[in-house]
């Protein structure tokens, strides 16, 4: 048990968006779909909003980072929270080289880089930035998110392999069959996690003073949100437009913001969410939740776990109930005419699997317990 609700809220918040983020990676391997979710000319609400919700969770994990980097820089001098930093960052980069990659791919043929690589890259940036004061800090983290979109209009197929890596992403080819996937580029990640790092001293204030003040800043991120896309005045690459539809299309398409870089009202809007889910759970949740103070007590180990879980639970199915794998990124894969995206069966397979991802991980912390080992 917790014994700051403080850190309790931490880890409710850290569990709950690690259970969305695995409902997207669910709908990857179970409900492959043959368009994008968020393609408002193809796609339904139940789609979209199974596709929308998952958004909330790699900006609340940074910013989560950010803000855990400072709590625990409160018990360890500016040396040791560097090689922390420098550690923990290098073992996330090469976890997602690695295991993570291949996870995804049951392959090393090109690499992916993810919300993994980018948490560890920005975990090493902190590690020089925390030996600077607050303010200069926050300086630093409004430099890379709140232009950032200035620089959209510069991308292009033939960026820099430095530029893509940084702030357009994409692909950067290292040989005839080989490359990396850049699908989260670096600037307003880095950017985010200084944010983190500097909202850490709130959370050391009195409950009620915390609580407020976090309501407030969620209150204002949702108005500049709904103020500069209102008239997409600016802030993201994709204008919204209203809907013959109906009110709930043009709601779709009014909140269908652009996350492959993030924009800057992508991050308005899910931290606004974010930041007041932190607060009410501040507020509200009184002892553990037990799955999903145990998901977010142990991230790094659920995530390892899960991608490998689901990618071959799903090859499993497809294969009984299809005989073959759906895949409709690889155009010399047919598709049988049987095969029919569900909703259903990707919520089914959800549960099934934070069912099965509970049980693994209760045993994992139960042995980390038996051994005196500390678990991370």
């Amino acid at each position: 048990m917790k014994t700051s609700n403080r850190l309790l809220a931490i880890d409710v918040l850290r569990g709950l968006v690690i259970v969305l983020m695995a409902l997207d990676h669910v709908r990857d391997f179970f409900a492959p779909t043959p368009f994008n979710p968020l393609d408002l000319t193809l796609t339904s609400p139940g789609w979209f909003w199974t596709r929308w919700i998952t958004h909330l969770c790699a900006p609340t994990f940074v910013l989560l980072a950010g803000i855990s980097a400072f709590l625990r820089s409160q018990h360890q001098d500016k040396w040791n929270m560097a090689r922390y930093l420098l550690s923990r960052g290098a073992l996330l980069i090469f976890l997602e080289l690695t295991w993570i990659n291949f996870s995804w791919q049951f392959s090393l043929d090109s690499l992916f880089l993810q919300v993994i690589w980018a948490l560890g890259v920005a975990m090493m940036v902190m590690a020089a930035l925390q030996c600077l004061p607050r303010p200069v800090i926050l300086l630093v983290a409004a430099a890379l998110l709140l232009p950032h979109n200035l620089l959209d209009s510069l991308h292009s197929p033939d960026a820099t392999a430095m530029f893509k890596l940084w702030h357009q992403g994409g692909w950067i080819p290292l040989g005839d069959q080989f490359g990396i996937f850049v699908l989260y580029p670096l600037m307003p990640w880095v950017g985010l996690m200084a944010v983190g790092y500097c909202l850490g001293p709130l959370l050391l204030q009195p409950p009620a003073r915390r609580q407020q003040t976090l309501l407030l800043i969620s209150a204002l991120l949702m108005l500049s949100f709904i103020a500069l896309r209102s008239g997409n005045w600016y802030g993201d690459p994709d204008p919204w437009s209203p809907q013959a539809g109906g009110w709930l299309m043009s709601l779709m398409s009014f909140v269908d913001i652009h996350k492959y870089p993030p924009s800057l009202l992508y991050l308005c809007v899910t931290l606004s969410i974010s930041l007041a889910l932190l607060a009410l759970m501040d507020k509200y949740v009184k002892q553990e939740v037990p799955l999903l103070s145990l998901f977010g007590s142990h991230p790094l180990f659920f995530y390892c776990v899960h991608v490998m879980l689901i990618h071959v639970l799903g090859a499993i199915m497809m294969q009984l109930l299809f005989d073959q794998q759906i895949n409709f990124d690889d155009r010399r894969l047919g598709v049988p005419s049987t095969y029919h995206p569900s909703l259903v069966r990707c919520y089914l397979a959800w549960v099934f699997i934070m069912t099965l991802m509970y049980g693994i991980t209760h045993r994992w912390v139960a042995y980390l317990k038996e051994s005196g080992r500390i678990p991370y």
